[in-house]
């Protein structure tokens, strides 16, 4: 017979009152106990292979459709966390992402990487005869929302509309959404009123831009409605922007730390790719995900009844040394494994904007390790708190030589 999973006895572990090196040391030693461990919300995985097996896991749902009931918010804003692909299961999920993956492949987002390299470069021209830099402020924070604008076909005096809006959405992952809630509806209305306009003129005059593939996509008569057109639209601005912001961060304030590997880089462009993926696994911009059973699950023969919340620590799996060598040692000449770093998830949930965000990053880390060598902190990291879902450095201050043009 299953044991009932509140019926075991399991390390609590407060995941918002740790600092990211606590909570993995948290959770490597719950690990070598139990695959289990007790959290604020419900229970949490940390092995790779067990979160691996939830992520893709049908009968485990996001729990992103549940966030707003959670911190006690209901309507328009709920539905419409609801109607979102990044929380719909089911057919209708896996036909959303059916009509809309053609427009994510890795080919489709290889042609934005020359106006990828023109962005970056731009923005290290305006600090780089300072030799210093906040590198959010000045090079993460505006570099996604150009490429997601040539993306969706928008003019560049809209930039700032989109940023601002992009900064507010995301508001939702930072544990507040009962007092972030105007900021969020306010920029949901917004943007939804924008993408309207912008759908009904490439229906009139189609354009080489993702919105005007997105309209023509069909197959086998089904097209995506005007709401879908908006949700994914919104979907792609938040797959796009705000990981790629912290991430880029995450990793260049990793890259501090390693200035031999830093300079590797800039000698040796090609490393860009794996230098991606180690910074992923290494320090990860998403640090977490939510699933909920949507049914009793046994697993292991533990019992997690229908309702039960699982984070999925992505964190913890991307140290897990049964999968990684030396997992706490950083080294972007890791041999690759079968295995991938799981920050940008896994199964159905698999981040739709993956190819996107790899290309920003393997087109920025060359160029600024290029442009800025001998590369440290000028003062200190400003971290976000750890309530925030998409997680990085609010503030990193750097002096860096003068690099090459």
């Amino acid at each position: 017979m299953p044991t009932p999973v509140h019926e075991l006895d399991l390390v609590e572990i407060d995941v918002f009152g740790l600092d990211r090196s606590e909570l993995l040391d948290a959770f490597e030693a719950a690990r070598a106990r139990h695959w289990l461990a007790r959290v604020s919300l419900g229970f949490a995985v940390t092995r790779y292979d067990d979160v691996a097996a939830v992520l893709r896991d049908r009968r485990f749902h996001s729990a992103l459709a549940a966030l707003p009931g959670i911190a006690g918010v209901d309507g328009p804003m709920q539905e419409r966390q609801q109607r979102s692909i990044l929380a719909l299961e089911g057919p209708e999920h896996s036909r959303l992402r059916r009509l809309a993956a053609p427009a994510f492949t890795p080919k489709a987002t290889d042609r934005l990487r020359p106006f990828m390299r023109t962005v970056v470069n731009g923005l290290v021209d305006r600090v780089a005869a300072a030799g210093r830099c906040d590198l959010v402020a000045d090079i993460c924070e505006p570099y996604p929302i150009p490429i997601i604008c040539e993306l969706l076909g928008a003019p560049k005096e809209d930039w700032k509309l989109f940023s601002g809006w992009a900064t507010d959405i995301f508001r939702i992952f930072n544990n507040d959404i009962a007092n972030d809630r105007p900021a969020i509806e306010a920029a949901m209305r917004e943007l939804d009123s924008y993408v309207r306009a912008m759908i009904e003129e490439r229906r009139r005059t189609p354009a080489d831009d993702l919105l005007s593939r997105m309209i023509a996509v069909e197959e086998e008569g089904d097209r995506l409605s005007t709401d879908e057109l908006v949700m994914m639209t919104e979907a792609v601005l938040m797959a796009g922007t705000d990981t790629t912001r912290n991430q880029l961060a995450c990793s260049v304030a990793l890259f501090t730390e390693h200035p031999d590997q830093w300079a590797r880089l800039a000698a040796d462009p090609s490393l860009a790719s794996r230098a991606v993926e180690e910074t992923m696994r290494y320090l990860g911009t998403v640090r977490a995900t939510m699933r909920i059973a949507s049914e009793d699950i046994v697993l292991h023969d533990v019992e997690l009844p229908a309702g039960t919340l699982v984070m999925t620590s992505l964190a913890a799996a991307n140290r897990d040394g049964g999968v990684w060598e030396d997992p706490h040692r950083f080294d972007i000449d890791r041999p690759a494994t079968t295995d991938p770093q799981l920050t940008f998830g896994s199964g159905v949930h698999y981040c739709l904007g993956a190819a996107l965000a790899r290309a920003e990053l393997q087109e920025a880390l060359p160029i600024l390790a290029r442009r800025m060598p001998d590369l440290a902190v000028d003062g200190t990291i400003e971290w976000k708190p750890p309530t925030v879902g998409i997680w990085g450095p609010a503030a990193l201050p750097l002096r860096f030589g003068a690099g090459q043009q």
